[in-house]
């Protein structure tokens, strides 16, 4: 069984390549009971996710992502939870530094987002 780190990394390069080139597919990583704050506002259930992050106000995105830490959050269900920070660059703009959050519930020999909450961190 892998660690949370290694989870948490094999879920991170998933979701950041899959949010650079297709966000719309990242839908599959959520459920109707997922919630996404992002930057404050908060949406629910794997639909209005995908709306959400599809409709973001940009066309390209990079991801620097430079700490990603994790934790089992819930020992008698699996649940882990995930901590990531970074930079990121919007339509080739400057890097913006960024926290993530994620609550990943485990299900069918894979995981699932149960919460996410993202946030720019503007100085």
């Amino acid at each position: 069984m892998a660690s949370p780190v290694q989870v948490a990394q094999q879920l991170g390069g998933f979701y950041y390549q899959t949010f650079k080139t297709n966000r719309g597919q990242l839908a599959s990583l959520y459920k109707d009971q997922s919630v996404l704050s992002w930057n404050g506002e908060e949406v629910k259930g794997a639909a209005a996710i995908a709306t959400k992050l599809t409709e973001l106000p940009f066309e390209k995105v990079e991801f620097n992502v430079m700490n990603c830490d994790a934790q089992i959050s819930n020992p008698d269900i699996g649940t882990i939870i995930v901590l990531v920070s970074g930079q990121l660059s919007i339509d080739d703009g400057p890097g913006l530094n960024f926290t993530q959050a994620f609550q990943l519930v485990p299900e069918g020999g894979s995981y699932w987002i149960y919460n996410d909450i993202f946030r720019l961190v503007l100085q």
